[in-house]
This record gives C-alpha cells, sequence and structure tokens, in this order.
C-alpha cells in the first residue's frame, strides 16, 4: 500500500487543466517542462506519485512530490526551472567599485612593484591594501573589467619600447636596448 501523500494536489481550475494538458501533448515545449506537466495531471487524475514519476519519465516519486508542493504554491509558474547550482555571489557592486577604483589609479613604482597594471599586479594591490579584497583572484578582476566595458589592451599604459628599469643593488637602473630600434623594423 502506498505511502499516505504528505501535500495533496489542491484542486485544478479549468484553465490550468487546459494549459498543463497543452504543454504535456506538446512536440514543441521543452523536455522538462513536459514531463512536470505529465506528472501534475496524472497526479490531478488520482494516480500515486511514484506511478505519476513512471508516466512522465522519472524515476522517484520524491521529485513529483516536491513538484505538487511548488505547483500549490506559486501555480504554472512550477513547470519552468528555477536558477540555480551557481555558487553565491561574492563580489558584489561595492567590491566591483573598488576594483575600478584601483585600475584607474596609476601604479606608483616603488610601492606596487610596476609602471603598468597587469591583472596579478592588480590582484596583488588590491589584496595588500587595508581596505581592499584579500581574497580576491585574477578571474573576478577580469570579469569585473569585462562587465564595466573595459578592454584590458585598449586601457593599459605603455611603456617606451626599448628602455626597461631594473632593480640592481645599487638601486633602479634604466637598461637600454640599443637595437630597439631595428627590432621594431
Amino acid at each position: 500500500m502506498p505511502r499516505p501523500q504528505n501535500v495533496p494536489l489542491r484542486p485544478l481550475n479549468p484553465s490550468e487543466r487546459t494549459t498543463l494538458a497543452q504543454v504535456a501533448r506538446s512536440g514543441a515545449e521543452r523536455a522538462d517542462r513536459v514531463g512536470r506537466a505529465k506528472a501534475l495531471l496524472a497526479v490531478a487524475d488520482g494516480a500515486t506519485f511514484s506511478t505519476a514519476a513512471r508516466a512522465a519519465g522519472r524515476r522517484s516519486g520524491d521529485g513529483v512530490a516536491k513538484l505538487v508542493a511548488r505547483f500549490n504554491v506559486v501555480g504554472l509558474a512550477a513547470l519552468t526551472n528555477r536558477p540555480g547550482g551557481r555558487p553565491p555571489v561574492r563580489y558584489g557592486p561595492n567590491e566591483a567599485a573598488r576594483i575600478l577604483r584601483e585600475v584607474q589609479r596609476t601604479p606608483e613604482r616603488a610601492a606596487d612593484g610596476t609602471g603598468t597594471w597587469s591583472l596579478t599586479t592588480l590582484q596583488r594591490a588590491l589584496r595588500r591594501a587595508p581596505d581592499g579584497l584579500p581574497t580576491v583572484s585574477t578571474s573576478t578582476i577580469r570579469r569585473v573589467l569585462h562587465e564595466a566595458g573595459l578592454s584590458w589592451q585598449q586601457n593599459r599604459t605603455w611603456c617606451e619600447t626599448g628602455v626597461a628599469l631594473r632593480r640592481r643593488k645599487s638601486g633602479v637602473v634604466a637598461v637600454v636596448d640599443a637595437a630597439a630600434a631595428a627590432k621594431r623594423g
């Protein structure tokens, strides 16, 4: 003998039954919506949850029980997928604004160790700042920049070609490549 249903299906009004029948017969609807509609119609016609699950091509009656409980609350919206399977947003609009403020700041060579921002130097600066983001990743920075409409190659600052600043024991030294003009063509 089957278990009694904890949450039975509420009576369907005629428009709901018509919509469920149309979705269940449709060949153009998504398969998950068709399966949910078939399961709900089977339960409305008096089938048990496990029988309705088999009629809809599912394996378990527990999913049908959850579907019925959801249908009782939200109605036909229970046929559509709910968003999910994504981790919660860790960095919201305030953190994105903080990243954009840091990108717009010109890096200080002594403090930041660079003359131009790269994703890793930007990450390092954000992690070290007292009001910064201690666990921000380069992929998060890249995503925020992309959402703000920034293209990294178009917005970066360029250094003079053939001249590089190198740290030596005696301090920072400008190293000039004599063949830079020839290499540029």
